[in-house]
């Protein structure tokens, strides 16, 4: 990490699930380094998306580290993600055709229905869940599958949790950690932010703000899709061992498949 900065600098571990990133410090400069960021992190930043990106360096090892504007700032709360600032800034996401254009020319393919459903399936056989609500919902996405219609597909974070939003002391908002970004159906997002932070009442609402009519086509999409991301989350608790995580995540999908019987 020295030949990055120089041994002047204070070069601290973030956490964070990958260990990729790190914290610097020097005579009051703060900097956020993460080793093998996507090139898409350079069109964010250009967007205003995520905090400014200052350089990016290659080692001899092929290693590539980008280097961040230090924010003073907090994560949002819960209670936070019904705001304006989070719909306009989800829209400008969901509307932006560079962020697309970014996406294709690094290979990415818009994630069907289809690729989820059987991407699912082979995980499931090869890291098996004996709960019967997993092989129900599992069931249910397969026969409903080709009943979605998405007009135009988007770039999507797919992982909305209050917790990779970045509000600034200047007031400004960010929305970070973009290592699972796809080009799909806007209702992965929409979806899981509505099911997981705002009551059902104030649906309507929010999707006001965020430009959108709440249509029976679009309740569809929003509930397969947030059914299809718990059973992802699922595989992943299942794998790390996250035992009440996983007794959350099963609570959540009962809800959204209780309905459906």
């Amino acid at each position: 990490m020295e030949q990055l900065l120089g041994k002047e600098w204070d070069i601290t571990p973030a956490g964070g699930a990958t260990g990729d990133a790190y914290f610097a410090e020097y005579e009051g400069r703060k900097l956020f380094l993460k080793r093998n960021s996507s090139p898409f992190l350079a069109v964010l930043s250009a967007e205003g998306i995520v905090p400014k990106l200052i350089w990016t360096k290659r080692l001899e090892n092929g290693d590539v580290f980008t280097a961040q504007q230090w924010l003073n700032g907090r994560e949002l709360k819960p209670q936070d993600m019904g705001s304006e600032q989070v719909a306009s800034l989800l829209r400008k996401i969901h509307r932006s055709k560079d962020l697309v254009m970014m996406l294709k020319r690094l290979g990415k393919t818009p994630l069907l229905p289809e690729m989820m459903v059987e991407k699912l399936k082979g995980q499931f056989s090869r890291q098996p869940l004996e709960e019967p609500l997993v092989k129900q919902a599992l069931d249910w996405l397969e026969r409903h599958m080709s009943s979605l219609q998405c007009d135009e597909y988007v770039v999507c974070h797919c992982d909305i949790n209050h917790n990779n939003w970045l509000l600034a002391e200047d007031g400004k908002l960010y929305l970070i950690d973009w290592d699972g970004a796809m080009i799909a159906d806007p209702a992965i997002d929409i979806g899981m932010l509505l099911y997981t932070y705002i009551p059902e009442e104030k649906w309507e609402d929010w999707l006001e703000l965020y430009g959108l009519e709440l249509t029976d086509d679009l309740r569809f999409r929003m509930k397969w899709y947030a059914i299809a991301q718990t059973l992802y989350l699922l595989i992943w608790q299942n794998k790390k061992k996250a035992e009440k995580e996983m007794q959350q995540s099963l609570h959540f999908l009962r809800k959204l498949i209780d309905p459906l019987r």
